[in-house]
This record gives C-alpha cells, structure tokens and sequence, in this order.
C-alpha cells in the first residue's frame, strides 16, 4: 500500500529539480517582505524587536521568473508525472480544505503563500482569513490600511502605530465592527477616510486624537456603537458632541473624561447622554462640571454602574445624595474633589450596591483607615485606572480588543 502525501515528492529518474522547498529563503525574506512598507516603532532607543519592513503588497502575484539554483522555486511537475505519481497533489485540494489550513497560518506565513501561485493568493485573501488584525505600534506607511482593511477585517487593533494615507481603492463600506486608534498619529483627514467606511462599528477608541466635526459626524453614522472612548480628543464643536451622543442611542460605556471641553461642552454632553449608558467616565473638567450638571445628569442616566467624576473641584458633599438615589451603582470615583469633606463620605455607606470607591487626594492616611473601618463592605482607594470603554483593560501587553483575540498580528514576525 502507498503512503499518501500531501506534497508531491518526484522521483529520482525525473527531470524536475528537487532543489525546491516549501520554506523561504532566509535571505529573501526582507526583500519579499518590504513592499507594503510596514516597520515598528521604537518603544525604547536602540530596541526594535523587528525588521524594518515587514509585509509584502496584497497585490497580484508576480510573474515567475528563471531563478538560479538555490532559490526559492516552485516547480511545475510534468502532467504524466503528475497524473502517475503516488500521492495527493496540492492541485486536488478543495479550496475550502486550504482555507482550513491557511486559518492556522501566521500573519507572515499567510503573505507568504499568497506567492505561491495565484490559486493560493485568491484563497490567501479570503474573507474568512482576516477577521481580527492586530498592527499595534507600527509604522503604517501609505496605502497599507487600504488594503487591508477591504479584507473583510472586523477587529482592528492599531494603538500607538504611525498611519499613513489608508489610499483606499474602493468605496464600499468596510466590515469593521470594533477598532482601536488610540493615541496613534494620524491626520484629520486620514481618519475621516477611514470612519467615512465605516457604518457598523459597535466599539470605537480614539483616545487622544485630534478631531473634527466632520470626523464626529462620521461617528454618528454608527448607530449601533455600544462601546465609545473618545478620552483626550479636541477639535469637535458642542453641536457635533450633541449630534453623537444623541444618534448613538445604545451606547452602554462612554469615555469623554479630560477632553478639551468648555463649559458648554460639559452641558451639551450631560444634556444629551443616551439614558441607555451604565459607565460613564466624565472625569478632568475641574471647574466646568457643576453641581447642576451632575443632577441633570443623574436624573437622566439613573441606572448607572459605573460612574467616574474625579477632577472635578466644584462637587461639593451636596452632590452625595445624588449618588445615593442611583439603583445600581457599584464603582464611585471622585478622586481629586477637593471640596468634598471625607466625613462627609460616610454617607456613601448607604449605597447598598456599592463595591469599590475611589478618593485619591482628599482624604489623609488617618481617614482613610477611619472610613475603612466604618465601611468594610466598600473597597476604597483600589486602583487609579479606570477601564470605562477603553479596548485593551489588562496591565499586561495582550493582543486583545474588549475581550477579541486578534489572530494576525505583525508580532509573529520577531526574529525574521
């Protein structure tokens, strides 16, 4: 009986080199790799972690050419040979068996098959293959965005990267459903490009951007967003603000803390936040939250879960009551309200679905240990990081986007 083999070996009468291999050649790969122009950016001086370009055009393949001995070849096998040969071909695979192998494959090793012929390009390409995509810290160099994202991705994860002009060659819409562009350098007019595509977007970052009205009108197309961090953003007008919040009426977790908000700013976004929100960061507005913003919009947004004010030095304890009349309240951040008296807190104890609170600044280390021996139920002071609406909510580097695995990322790349 015949041993069956995936890869078809000739035998050694034949006139078809077996010089081939199904690798590549370590010393092609920054030159089959460099086309699509993407290098990382250094976190620390003199530490790169990977190769300066990194990924190859998403175009057709190449035409094959003569090569010398020793590089890379794939070889066309007589069809006698092919059709009398033990063994299964490649060729007689159904695509959606490929598809099943390629699904296991690398960011680096999928652009590599796509090479191979142009069945294994079209098949590299498909759909199903890019549905999460993970370019964080990168440098994204023109027209890298544009084609990938057409790919069917619907998880994009790009934090911290440098992007480039997306030069999209299309105009249909993209499938994109949560995206993170936090803290990235991009121009206003890119990131238009790119939200002008998208429609379906249920969780979107942005935090630290540079906006603009039309940027925020594109957001507003995106009635389904659950999930919305636009913390440290400027560059929006107080009707752009109002028209977002009002399209996107099932948002659950919205971030505006320390964005460059007025006074008007403030009221049009306390005014206008869906009801449907539970976390809420509206955090770093100083003297531009009053006490009458915060009843306005605790009478609106009643079933609150979690709820983030600090910074915000015109809370006075009058405010406390507010709080107590929440149902469902179980986070209270008011760190930094300096006009708030720590025995004043106390009053907090009688929220009954109260977890954790936290009062960085206004308290000294003899109340803290007052109130939390008169609140034992109440975890006070237990982190500085609020995780309202951001994607990525782990202290540890992870390729996650609010809990999605991204499965092709550029850090499998290391060590080309």
């Amino acid at each position: 009986m015949h041993r069956r083999h995936l890869q078809e070996i000739p035998d050694s009468g034949s006139n078809v080199t077996t010089s081939f291999t199904w690798a590549w050649d370590p010393s092609k790969t920054l030159e089959l790799l460099s086309g699509m122009g993407v290098s990382v950016l250094k976190d620390k001086l003199a530490n790169e972690n990977t190769p300066q370009e990194l990924l190859m055009c998403v175009g057709p393949p190449a035409k094959r050419q003569k090569v010398k001995d020793k590089e890379f070849v794939i070889a066309r096998r007589p069809r006698l040979l092919r059709e009398t040969a033990p063994g299964v071909s490649w060729d007689t695979l159904p695509d959606e068996l490929l598809l099943g192998i390629f699904s296991y494959l690398s960011l680096a090793d999928l652009l590599r098959v796509s090479q191979v012929c142009r069945r294994w390009h079209r098949l590299s390409i498909d759909e199903s293959l890019w549905k999460t995509l993970d370019l964080a810290g990168k440098n994204l160099l023109p027209g890298v965005i544009g084609k990938l994202l057409p790919l069917g991705v619907t998880a994009f994860r790009c934090p911290r990267s440098c992007i480039g002009n997306p030069l999209f060659k299309t105009s249909r819409l993209l499938q994109v459903q949560h995206m993170d562009l936090s803290s990235c350098t991009i121009q206003v007019a890119d990131l238009q490009s790119i939200l002008d595509r998208c429609q379906s977007l249920e969780n979107l970052s942005l935090e630290g951007l540079t906006l603009s009205s039309d940027i925020v009108r594109k957001i507003a197309q995106n009635s389904s967003l659950i999930r919305l961090n636009l913390s440290g953003c400027s560059g929006f007008s107080t009707e752009g603000l109002g028209a977002v919040l009002s399209s996107c009426s099932r948002l659950e977790e919205l971030n505006l803390a320390w964005c460059d908000f007025t006074v008007d700013h403030v009221r049009t976004a306390v005014s206008h936040i869906p009801s449907t929100v539970t976390q809420l960061n509206l955090s770093g507005y100083r003297q531009n939250l009053q006490m009458s913003d915060v009843k306005t919009l605790l009478e609106r947004c009643c079933n609150l879960v979690h709820l983030d004010l600090s910074d915000s030095v015109m809370l006075k304890a009058e405010c406390l009551q507010y709080f107590c009349q929440l149902t469902y309240l179980e986070h209270l951040s008011l760190s930094r309200c300096y006009q708030i008296p720590p025995a004043a807190l106390l009053e907090l104890g009688e929220i009954a679905t109260l977890k954790t609170l936290q009062i960085f600044g206004i308290v000294t280390a003899t109340s803290l240990q007052l109130l939390k021996a008169t609140l034992p139920h109440i975890k006070i002071n237990t982190s500085h990081f609020t995780t309202i609406a951001r994607p990525t909510t782990s202290s540890k580097k992870n390729q996650e986007i609010w809990g999605i695995q991204c499965r092709l990322s550029l850090r499998n790349l290391v060590g080309f």
